[in-house]
């Protein structure tokens, strides 16, 4: 299995996502959209760059329990409620992924939507893997 980041350089340059990704493997794992919902389904964070933490963990976590690791993310899309707010702590959220999944950026998206399906998220990411 591999996974091809590419960035071309007629492209403005990537900033925590990679423009395109090529990926050969056996397996393709689906990730349901996930929030920052806690074991008892409750969610967890007041601020963005928290619940971010909780809803990145939690794909994460669906992806482990899948046979994969973070380098095996080919697209990852951010549901946001407030695009602004994300642009805004767009930083911390960095720093939040490469603790969490590392320097391997999959293809991102992050698109604004009027509300999720729980009242309380802010967020939603939902996400593709290759595994081989």
């Amino acid at each position: 299995m591999s996974l091809e980041r590419i960035n071309p350089p007629e492209l403005s340059p990537p900033t925590g996502f990679s423009h395109a990704v090529a990926a050969t493997g056996s397996r393709l794992v689906f990730l349901a959209g996930q929030t920052a919902l806690d074991g008892a389904g409750k969610v967890v964070g007041e601020t963005l760059p928290e619940q971010f933490e909780r809803a990145l963990a939690n794909l994460l976590a669906a992806l482990a329990a899948s046979g994969g690791t973070p380098a095996d993310l080919a697209r990852v899309t951010v549901y946001a409620v407030d695009v602004p707010a994300y642009r805004h702590h767009a930083a911390e959220l960095g720093r939040v992924w490469r603790r969490l999944a590392g320097r391997d950026y999959p293809a991102m998206a992050v698109i604004g939507v009027v509300r999720l399906w729980d009242d309380q998220a802010l967020l939603e990411l939902d996400g593709i893997a290759v595994l081989p």
